[in-house]
């Protein structure tokens, strides 16, 4: 830098202390307040669905778990905590969440296999979106139809018959006739139904991991494994989680394809069945609402013990 350039510089900058830049002037208080106000009248909408449809039932159902209410009289009166006392000392009440047990398994087994999935097709396979196709349809179908083709699926001489008849497996087992079976092929539905689902979230989380990355692996000789074990798991970390929570959540609350495949009988009565028939079969509204308040604080530690031990970190893979 020259004498003549550094002394235009000094001036330059001289001038510029001598002459600071203006300070824009604060907005007008009508701007500031409209600025203030729009975001809320955009979540007006939301917020109003929100506490009609959520929040405001869920007090009802508090309240009215305090109650005798039969669900059908104007009249009900407050008894306190007896409800719970009821819950808590009668065991029967606590003993379909051993049902949950075979829920449980079977989301490890979902949770297990969309994983598998979704690394396979998140490579260069042929025809892998007809496989994505495949996988995620069950999950586009209703429930209460998955549960009706299943209940024929698995009746005696039923689909499962005729197709172990043809490979040759005779067979006289009554699918749906004991606890042990039923349960396990209820659970075997709900892998089916909900593994598309699981299926899509970890397939756009490893979608989502930059592709230089696998190049960088490949340069260095990583394998298949190597790249799953040191770049895939670490980077859907988050979305793993947040399955488990899921399907946690989701085992303890199951209603709607052993509702409708066996209404709970024969040993598949869920905690959330029970809670149903106590409300519209008993009329006994007020303890299954105390009952549903229940499953929801169990829902709640479960999910908060689960964040509590699998902290949501962030991810960083560079």
């Amino acid at each position: 830098m020259t004498e003549t350039t550094r002394e235009a510089a000094v001036a330059t900058g001289a001038e510029a202390a001598a002459h600071p830049a203006p300070v824009p002037a604060p907005a007008p208080r009508p701007a500031r307040l409209r600025r203030g106000v729009t975001p809320w009248l955009f979540l007006l909408a939301p917020l109003t669905l929100l506490i009609v449809f959520t929040y405001a039932p869920i007090a009802n159902m508090v309240a009215y778990s305090f109650t005798d209410w039969d669900g059908v009289s104007p009249e009900l009166h407050y008894t306190g905590t007896e409800n719970y006392t009821e819950l808590f000392t009668r065991p029967d009440l606590f003993e379909v969440f051993w049902v949950s047990g075979y829920y449980l398994a079977a989301s490890v087994v979902q949770i297990v296999a969309a994983l598998y999935f979704a690394t396979i097709l998140s490579f260069n396979v042929r025809f892998r979106n007809f496989f994505k196709g495949v996988l995620f349809f069950p999950y586009l179908i209703n429930g209460v139809a998955i549960g009706f083709v299943f209940l024929y699926f698995f009746q005696d001489g039923g689909t499962l018959d005729s197709v172990l008849g043809l490979l040759g497996v005779e067979t006289d087992r009554a699918w749906l006739g004991t606890p042990e079976s039923a349960n396990t092929s209820l659970a075997a539905v709900s892998v089916w139904r909900y593994l598309g689902l699981n299926f899509v979230l970890f397939l756009g989380a490893i979608q989502s991991i930059p592709g230089e990355l696998y190049e960088a692996a490949e340069l260095d000789g990583a394998s298949r494994w190597h790249q799953f074990r040191y770049i895939i798991a670490p980077g859907i970390r988050p979305v793993l989680s947040l399955a488990v929570i899921l399907s946690v959540s989701g085992s303890l609350a199951v209603f709607e394809i052993p509702y409708i495949m066996t209404g709970g009988a024969t040993g598949t009565e869920t905690f959330v069945i029970q809670t149903v028939k106590l409300a519209f079969q008993f009329n006994k509204t007020g303890l299954a609402s105390a009952a549903a308040v229940v499953l929801l604080l169990i829902v709640l530690a479960v999910t908060w013990v689960q964040r509590r031990l699998v902290p949501d970190d962030k991810v960083d893979l560079a």
